[in-house]
Protein backbone atom coordinates (compact mmCIF):
# COMPACT_ATOMS: atom_id res chain seq x y z
CA UNK A 1 0.00 0.00 0.00
CA UNK A 2 1.04 3.43 -0.72
CA UNK A 3 -0.27 6.93 0.21
CA UNK A 4 -2.16 7.21 -3.02
CA UNK A 5 -4.48 4.28 -2.17
CA UNK A 6 -5.40 6.13 0.47
CA UNK A 7 -7.14 8.96 -0.74
CA UNK A 8 -5.54 11.76 -0.11
CA UNK A 9 -5.10 14.46 -2.55
CA UNK A 10 -2.31 15.70 -5.27
CA UNK A 11 -1.08 18.53 -2.98
CA UNK A 12 -0.41 16.33 -0.10
CA UNK A 13 0.76 13.33 -2.02
CA UNK A 14 3.55 15.37 -3.06
CA UNK A 15 4.41 17.51 0.43
CA UNK A 16 4.63 13.72 1.35
CA UNK A 17 7.06 12.54 -1.87
CA UNK A 18 8.78 15.74 -0.94
CA UNK A 19 9.94 14.63 2.57
CA UNK A 20 11.31 10.80 1.40
CA UNK A 21 8.07 9.14 2.39
CA UNK A 22 5.96 6.59 -0.23
CA UNK A 23 4.28 3.98 2.59
CA UNK A 24 2.27 4.59 5.21
CA UNK A 25 2.61 3.22 8.45
CA UNK A 26 0.19 0.78 10.17
CA UNK A 27 -1.36 3.76 11.61
CA UNK A 28 -1.74 5.93 8.96
CA UNK A 29 -3.21 3.26 6.69
CA UNK A 30 -5.76 2.55 9.30
CA UNK A 31 -6.69 5.69 10.73
CA UNK A 32 -6.55 7.80 7.68
CA UNK A 33 -9.53 6.55 5.67
CA UNK A 34 -11.80 6.46 8.62
CA UNK A 35 -10.83 10.43 9.49
CA UNK A 36 -11.16 11.40 5.72
CA UNK A 37 -15.02 9.92 6.07
CA UNK A 38 -15.68 12.34 8.68
CA UNK A 39 -16.05 9.41 11.59
CA UNK A 40 -15.02 9.96 15.41
CA UNK A 41 -11.33 8.31 16.20
CA UNK A 42 -9.96 6.40 18.87
CA UNK A 43 -6.30 4.96 18.38
CA UNK A 44 -4.25 2.87 20.00
CA UNK A 45 -0.67 3.88 18.83
CA UNK A 46 2.90 4.29 20.48
CA UNK A 47 4.88 7.16 19.91
CA UNK A 48 7.12 6.47 17.05
CA UNK A 49 4.45 4.90 15.02
CA UNK A 50 3.96 8.19 12.90
CA UNK A 51 0.55 8.89 14.53
CA UNK A 52 1.04 12.59 13.81
CA UNK A 53 0.64 12.84 10.54
CA UNK A 54 -2.54 9.77 10.94
CA UNK A 55 -4.00 12.70 11.82
CA UNK A 56 -2.58 15.95 10.29
CA UNK A 57 -3.28 14.96 7.13
CA UNK A 58 -6.82 13.84 6.71
CA UNK A 59 -7.10 17.45 8.81
CA UNK A 60 -5.38 19.23 6.25
CA UNK A 61 -7.56 17.59 3.44
CA UNK A 62 -10.83 18.53 5.15
CA UNK A 63 -10.12 21.96 5.76
CA UNK A 64 -9.28 22.41 2.32
CA UNK A 65 -8.53 26.49 2.05
CA UNK A 66 -8.84 29.65 5.28
CA UNK A 67 -11.74 30.52 6.01
CA UNK A 68 -12.36 33.51 8.43
CA UNK A 69 -10.43 34.60 11.40
CA UNK A 70 -11.56 31.32 14.18
CA UNK A 71 -9.88 27.93 13.85
CA UNK A 72 -11.66 25.21 12.56
CA UNK A 73 -9.84 22.34 14.09
CA UNK A 74 -8.07 21.99 17.12
CA UNK A 75 -4.99 19.82 18.37
CA UNK A 76 -4.43 19.72 21.95
CA UNK A 77 -1.60 18.26 23.57
CA UNK A 78 0.12 17.44 26.78
CA UNK A 79 3.46 19.69 26.51
CA UNK A 80 5.10 22.86 24.68
CA UNK A 81 7.63 20.40 22.46
CA UNK A 82 4.62 18.06 21.49
CA UNK A 83 2.62 21.31 20.46
CA UNK A 84 5.69 22.87 18.72
CA UNK A 85 6.94 19.53 16.65
CA UNK A 86 3.02 18.94 15.86
CA UNK A 87 2.85 22.49 13.98
CA UNK A 88 6.15 21.22 12.32
CA UNK A 89 4.35 18.94 10.95
CA UNK A 90 1.53 20.76 9.82
CA UNK A 91 3.25 22.85 7.82
CA UNK A 92 5.43 20.66 6.40
CA UNK A 93 2.75 18.51 5.07
CA UNK A 94 0.68 21.65 4.43
CA UNK A 95 3.30 23.05 2.49
CA UNK A 96 1.12 22.79 -0.73
CA UNK A 97 -2.19 24.30 1.27
CA UNK A 98 -3.42 27.53 1.89
CA UNK A 99 -4.23 26.98 5.47
CA UNK A 100 -3.23 29.26 8.35
CA UNK A 101 -1.45 27.17 11.48
CA UNK A 102 -0.87 28.63 14.89
CA UNK A 103 0.78 26.81 18.35
CA UNK A 104 -0.04 28.51 21.65
CA UNK A 105 1.68 27.10 25.04
CA UNK A 106 2.34 28.15 28.25
CA UNK A 107 6.07 29.30 29.22
CA UNK A 108 6.68 31.91 26.67
CA UNK A 109 4.79 35.58 26.64
CA UNK A 110 1.31 35.71 25.66
CA UNK A 111 1.50 38.85 23.16
CA UNK A 112 2.75 36.89 20.26
CA UNK A 113 0.22 34.30 20.45
CA UNK A 114 -2.63 36.77 21.20
CA UNK A 115 -1.60 38.80 18.11
CA UNK A 116 -1.18 35.44 16.04
CA UNK A 117 -5.04 34.14 17.23
CA UNK A 118 -6.20 37.47 15.99
CA UNK A 119 -4.60 37.61 12.82
CA UNK A 120 -6.76 33.85 12.24
CA UNK A 121 -5.99 30.60 11.89
CA UNK A 122 -7.40 27.61 10.13
CA UNK A 123 -5.74 24.96 12.53
CA UNK A 124 -4.77 25.35 16.20
CA UNK A 125 -2.57 23.13 18.32
CA UNK A 126 -1.96 24.14 21.94
CA UNK A 127 -1.61 23.12 25.64
CA UNK A 128 -4.75 23.37 27.54
CA UNK A 129 -3.20 25.35 30.22
CA UNK A 130 -2.66 28.37 28.42
CA UNK A 131 -5.78 27.96 25.71
CA UNK A 132 -7.86 27.61 28.60
CA UNK A 133 -6.61 30.63 29.57
CA UNK A 134 -7.16 32.81 26.93
CA UNK A 135 -10.34 31.42 26.32
CA UNK A 136 -11.75 33.12 28.98
CA UNK A 137 -10.60 36.34 28.95
CA UNK A 138 -12.17 35.84 25.19
CA UNK A 139 -8.74 36.37 23.36
CA UNK A 140 -9.27 32.37 21.87
CA UNK A 141 -12.27 31.93 19.77
CA UNK A 142 -13.48 28.02 19.57
CA UNK A 143 -16.92 28.77 18.56
CA UNK A 144 -15.87 27.55 14.94
CA UNK A 145 -13.59 24.10 15.76
CA UNK A 146 -15.11 21.59 13.28
CA UNK A 147 -12.32 18.85 14.20
CA UNK A 148 -10.32 18.24 17.93
CA UNK A 149 -7.89 15.80 18.50
CA UNK A 150 -6.82 14.70 21.39
CA UNK A 151 -3.17 13.78 21.03
CA UNK A 152 -1.29 11.82 23.56
CA UNK A 153 -4.64 11.83 26.06
CA UNK A 154 -3.33 9.62 28.44
CA UNK A 155 -0.44 11.58 29.05
CA UNK A 156 -2.45 15.08 29.69
CA UNK A 157 -4.44 12.95 31.90
CA UNK A 158 -1.69 12.07 33.51
CA UNK A 159 -0.78 15.71 33.54
CA UNK A 160 -4.21 16.22 35.41
CA UNK A 161 -5.32 18.43 32.55
CA UNK A 162 -8.57 16.37 32.42
CA UNK A 163 -10.48 19.69 34.09
CA UNK A 164 -9.26 21.88 31.43
CA UNK A 165 -10.28 19.69 28.74
CA UNK A 166 -13.63 19.21 29.60
CA UNK A 167 -13.58 23.05 30.39
CA UNK A 168 -12.45 23.70 26.93
CA UNK A 169 -14.69 20.85 24.86
CA UNK A 170 -18.19 22.79 26.78
CA UNK A 171 -16.42 25.97 24.70
CA UNK A 172 -16.16 23.82 21.56
CA UNK A 173 -20.00 23.40 19.04
CA UNK A 174 -21.61 20.16 20.05
CA UNK A 175 -21.12 18.87 16.23
CA UNK A 176 -17.35 18.50 15.44
CA UNK A 177 -15.38 15.25 14.51
CA UNK A 178 -13.57 13.97 17.71
CA UNK A 179 -10.28 12.41 17.20
CA UNK A 180 -8.37 10.79 20.15
CA UNK A 181 -4.80 9.40 20.18
CA UNK A 182 -3.19 7.98 23.24
CA UNK A 183 -0.59 4.90 23.68
CA UNK A 184 -1.87 3.41 26.86
CA UNK A 185 -5.58 2.52 27.94
CA UNK A 186 -6.81 3.58 30.78
CA UNK A 187 -10.08 3.43 32.81
CA UNK A 188 -9.67 7.30 32.35
CA UNK A 189 -8.77 7.06 28.59
CA UNK A 190 -11.59 4.88 28.21
CA UNK A 191 -13.93 7.33 30.38
CA UNK A 192 -13.29 10.24 28.32
CA UNK A 193 -13.41 8.36 24.97
CA UNK A 194 -17.30 7.47 25.95
CA UNK A 195 -17.82 10.90 26.91
CA UNK A 196 -16.95 12.98 23.72
CA UNK A 197 -16.40 10.22 20.65
CA UNK A 198 -19.52 9.34 18.36
CA UNK A 199 -19.58 5.69 17.25
CA UNK A 200 -16.16 5.93 16.72
CA UNK A 201 -13.59 4.02 14.49
CA UNK A 202 -11.25 2.20 16.55
CA UNK A 203 -7.50 1.60 15.29
CA UNK A 204 -5.27 -0.30 17.21
CA UNK A 205 -1.97 -0.77 15.91
CA UNK A 206 -0.30 -2.04 18.62
CA UNK A 207 -1.34 -4.06 21.85
CA UNK A 208 -2.55 -1.61 24.91
CA UNK A 209 0.67 -0.67 26.54
CA UNK A 210 3.16 -2.88 24.86
CA UNK A 211 6.63 -1.77 23.87
CA UNK A 212 8.24 -0.51 20.43
CA UNK A 213 9.01 -4.37 19.16
CA UNK A 214 12.29 -2.67 17.78
CA UNK A 215 13.23 -1.72 21.08
CA UNK A 216 16.31 -3.98 22.79
CA UNK A 217 15.28 -3.92 26.45
CA UNK A 218 18.01 -4.39 29.18
CA UNK A 219 18.81 -3.61 32.82
CA UNK A 220 21.86 -3.31 35.40
CA UNK A 221 21.86 -4.10 38.90
CA UNK A 222 23.49 -1.06 40.82
CA UNK A 223 23.12 0.50 44.17
CA UNK A 224 21.56 4.34 44.11
CA UNK A 225 24.96 5.87 45.05
CA UNK A 226 26.67 4.18 42.00
CA UNK A 227 24.13 5.00 39.22
CA UNK A 228 26.26 7.90 37.65
CA UNK A 229 29.49 6.18 37.72
CA UNK A 230 27.93 3.24 35.55
CA UNK A 231 26.37 5.47 33.80
CA UNK A 232 29.35 7.22 33.05
CA UNK A 233 31.42 3.74 31.99
CA UNK A 234 28.03 2.93 29.81
CA UNK A 235 28.75 6.67 27.93
CA UNK A 236 32.61 5.61 27.27
CA UNK A 237 32.26 1.33 27.00
CA UNK A 238 28.49 0.64 25.57
CA UNK A 239 26.07 -1.85 27.24
CA UNK A 240 26.50 -4.60 25.25
CA UNK A 241 29.58 -4.80 23.13
CA UNK A 242 28.43 -1.99 21.16
CA UNK A 243 31.17 0.66 22.01
CA UNK A 244 30.80 4.13 23.00
CA UNK A 245 27.36 6.09 23.21
CA UNK A 246 27.33 8.81 20.44
CA UNK A 247 23.95 10.20 22.34
CA UNK A 248 21.36 8.79 24.89
CA UNK A 249 18.01 10.43 26.52
CA UNK A 250 18.11 9.85 30.30
CA UNK A 251 15.23 9.89 31.89
CA UNK A 252 15.22 11.06 35.85
CA UNK A 253 12.55 11.55 38.56
CA UNK A 254 12.99 15.00 39.35
CA UNK A 255 14.04 18.04 38.38
CA UNK A 256 16.88 18.55 40.43
CA UNK A 257 18.52 15.09 39.70
CA UNK A 258 17.96 15.73 35.96
CA UNK A 259 20.13 19.31 36.84
CA UNK A 260 22.57 17.39 39.09
CA UNK A 261 22.98 14.47 36.70
CA UNK A 262 23.88 16.74 33.92
CA UNK A 263 26.46 18.49 35.56
CA UNK A 264 28.37 15.54 36.43
CA UNK A 265 28.06 14.12 33.13
CA UNK A 266 29.72 17.28 32.10
CA UNK A 267 31.92 16.77 34.87
CA UNK A 268 32.91 13.18 33.14
CA UNK A 269 33.63 15.00 29.57
CA UNK A 270 30.50 13.85 28.43
CA UNK A 271 28.47 17.02 26.78
CA UNK A 272 25.24 16.86 28.86
CA UNK A 273 22.14 19.38 28.98
CA UNK A 274 18.91 19.03 31.45
CA UNK A 275 15.09 19.71 30.05
CA UNK A 276 12.36 20.28 32.05
CA UNK A 277 9.64 22.12 33.39
CA UNK A 278 11.52 24.51 35.11
CA UNK A 279 13.67 25.20 32.19
CA UNK A 280 12.47 28.21 29.92
CA UNK A 281 10.77 27.82 26.90
CA UNK A 282 14.15 29.22 25.13
CA UNK A 283 16.53 26.86 26.85
CA UNK A 284 14.42 24.14 26.57
CA UNK A 285 14.36 24.66 22.54
CA UNK A 286 18.12 25.07 22.39
CA UNK A 287 19.21 22.47 24.82
CA UNK A 288 17.02 19.87 21.93
CA UNK A 289 18.05 21.87 19.39
CA UNK A 290 21.94 21.13 20.03
CA UNK A 291 20.79 17.21 20.89
CA UNK A 292 19.47 16.86 17.84
CA UNK A 293 22.78 18.21 16.02
CA UNK A 294 24.95 16.28 17.44
CA UNK A 295 26.46 18.98 19.98
CA UNK A 296 25.35 17.18 22.63
CA UNK A 297 26.02 13.43 23.98
CA UNK A 298 23.06 13.21 26.69
CA UNK A 299 19.82 15.02 27.40
CA UNK A 300 18.90 14.19 30.80
CA UNK A 301 14.75 14.93 30.93
CA UNK A 302 12.50 14.65 32.98
CA UNK A 303 9.13 12.67 32.29
CA UNK A 304 7.10 16.08 31.73
CA UNK A 305 9.37 16.61 28.81
CA UNK A 306 9.21 13.63 27.24
CA UNK A 307 6.26 13.29 25.57
CA UNK A 308 7.76 16.11 23.40
CA UNK A 309 10.59 14.74 22.00
CA UNK A 310 10.71 12.96 18.46
CA UNK A 311 14.41 12.49 17.81
CA UNK A 312 15.09 10.43 14.82
CA UNK A 313 18.00 8.14 14.89
CA UNK A 314 18.07 7.87 18.49
CA UNK A 315 19.71 4.72 19.34
CA UNK A 316 19.43 4.70 23.42
CA UNK A 317 17.18 5.81 25.84
CA UNK A 318 18.38 5.16 29.57
CA UNK A 319 16.13 4.90 32.97
CA UNK A 320 18.27 6.60 35.55
CA UNK A 321 15.96 6.60 37.70
CA UNK A 322 12.66 4.11 37.30
CA UNK A 323 9.11 5.58 36.74
CA UNK A 324 6.80 5.26 39.47
CA UNK A 325 4.00 4.42 37.11
CA UNK A 326 4.38 1.43 34.43
CA UNK A 327 2.81 3.50 31.70
CA UNK A 328 5.58 6.10 31.36
CA UNK A 329 8.21 3.42 30.74
CA UNK A 330 6.22 2.69 27.77
CA UNK A 331 6.67 6.29 26.53
CA UNK A 332 9.81 6.70 27.69
CA UNK A 333 11.64 3.81 25.80
CA UNK A 334 9.19 4.53 22.59
CA UNK A 335 11.78 7.81 22.03
CA UNK A 336 13.97 5.12 20.41
CA UNK A 337 13.59 2.91 17.45
CA UNK A 338 11.17 5.37 15.36
CA UNK A 339 10.18 5.30 11.97
CA UNK A 340 11.29 2.06 11.46
CA UNK A 341 15.14 2.03 13.26
CA UNK A 342 16.42 0.06 15.69
CA UNK A 343 16.96 1.43 19.47
CA UNK A 344 18.10 0.11 22.94
CA UNK A 345 16.29 1.10 26.68
CA UNK A 346 18.64 0.47 29.31
CA UNK A 347 17.09 0.62 32.79
CA UNK A 348 19.42 0.95 35.98
CA UNK A 349 17.93 -0.75 39.06
CA UNK A 350 18.62 -0.03 42.71
CA UNK A 351 17.29 -2.65 44.99
CA UNK A 352 14.60 -0.26 45.99
CA UNK A 353 13.36 -0.06 42.63
CA UNK A 354 12.67 -3.52 42.04
CA UNK A 355 9.20 -3.38 42.79
CA UNK A 356 8.67 -0.88 40.33
CA UNK A 357 10.36 -2.84 37.46
CA UNK A 358 7.92 -5.57 38.69
CA UNK A 359 4.91 -3.76 38.02
CA UNK A 360 6.56 -2.16 34.69
CA UNK A 361 6.70 -5.93 33.29
CA UNK A 362 3.46 -6.97 34.47
CA UNK A 363 1.99 -3.91 32.29
CA UNK A 364 4.04 -4.60 29.13
CA UNK A 365 3.27 -8.94 30.35
CA UNK A 366 6.93 -8.68 29.51
CA UNK A 367 10.22 -9.27 31.08
CA UNK A 368 13.34 -7.11 31.06
CA UNK A 369 16.48 -8.97 31.56
CA UNK A 370 19.35 -8.47 33.36
CA UNK A 371 22.87 -8.15 31.81
CA UNK A 372 25.71 -8.61 34.41
CA UNK A 373 26.78 -5.26 35.55
CA UNK A 374 30.38 -4.18 34.43
CA UNK A 375 32.75 -3.18 36.89
CA UNK A 376 33.38 0.97 36.46
CA UNK A 377 35.35 3.38 38.25
CA UNK A 378 34.36 5.94 40.02
CA UNK A 379 34.52 9.36 38.64
CA UNK A 380 36.58 10.53 41.78
CA UNK A 381 39.28 7.52 40.95
CA UNK A 382 38.58 5.46 43.57
CA UNK A 383 38.86 1.72 43.20
CA UNK A 384 36.42 -0.24 40.93
CA UNK A 385 32.90 -0.86 42.20
CA UNK A 386 32.59 -3.93 43.66
CA UNK A 387 29.23 -5.89 43.43
CA UNK A 388 27.89 -7.23 46.76
CA UNK A 389 28.69 -10.51 48.15
CA UNK A 390 27.06 -13.67 47.60
CA UNK A 391 25.74 -13.41 51.36
CA UNK A 392 24.58 -9.89 50.53
CA UNK A 393 22.79 -11.47 47.09
CA UNK A 394 20.66 -14.04 49.08
CA UNK A 395 19.92 -11.27 51.72
CA UNK A 396 18.26 -9.22 48.86
CA UNK A 397 14.56 -9.51 48.05
CA UNK A 398 13.83 -11.85 45.23
CA UNK A 399 13.00 -10.08 41.70
CA UNK A 400 10.67 -12.15 40.11
CA UNK A 401 9.19 -10.59 36.83
CA UNK A 402 5.74 -11.00 36.04
CA UNK A 403 3.48 -13.10 34.15
CA UNK A 404 4.23 -12.59 30.68
CA UNK A 405 2.42 -14.11 27.49
CA UNK A 406 5.12 -13.45 25.45
CA UNK A 407 8.03 -14.69 24.41
CA UNK A 408 10.40 -11.98 25.45
CA UNK A 409 13.03 -13.77 28.10
CA UNK A 410 12.94 -13.98 31.77
CA UNK A 411 14.59 -11.30 33.77
CA UNK A 412 17.05 -13.03 36.24
CA UNK A 413 16.60 -12.94 39.85
CA UNK A 414 17.60 -10.75 42.41
CA UNK A 415 19.38 -13.08 44.02
CA UNK A 416 21.60 -14.20 41.33
CA UNK A 417 25.09 -12.92 40.84
CA UNK A 418 27.58 -11.80 38.48
CA UNK A 419 28.96 -14.50 35.95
Amino acid sequence: MNFKDLGLEPELLSAISAHGYSTPTPIQAEAIPPVLAGRDLLAGAQTGTGKTAAFVLPLLQLLHASSGRAPRALVLAPTRELAAQILESIRVYGANKALRSRVIFGGVGEKPQIDGLRAGCDILVATPGRLLDLANRGLANLSEIRHLVLDEADRMLDMGFIHDIRRIIKLLPPKRQNLMFSATYTPDIRALAARILVNPAQVEVTPPNSTVDRVVQLAFRVAKDDKRHLLVHLFKNGANGEGRWQQALVFTRTKHGANRLAEQLERAGIRSAAIHGNKSQAARTRALADFKAGRLTALVATEVASRGLDIRELPQVVNYDMPHVPEDYVHRIGRTARAGNDGHAVSLVSSDEASLLRDIERTMRQAVPFSPTPEFARADNAPAAQHRSAAQHRAAPQHRPAPSRSAAPRARSWSHGRR
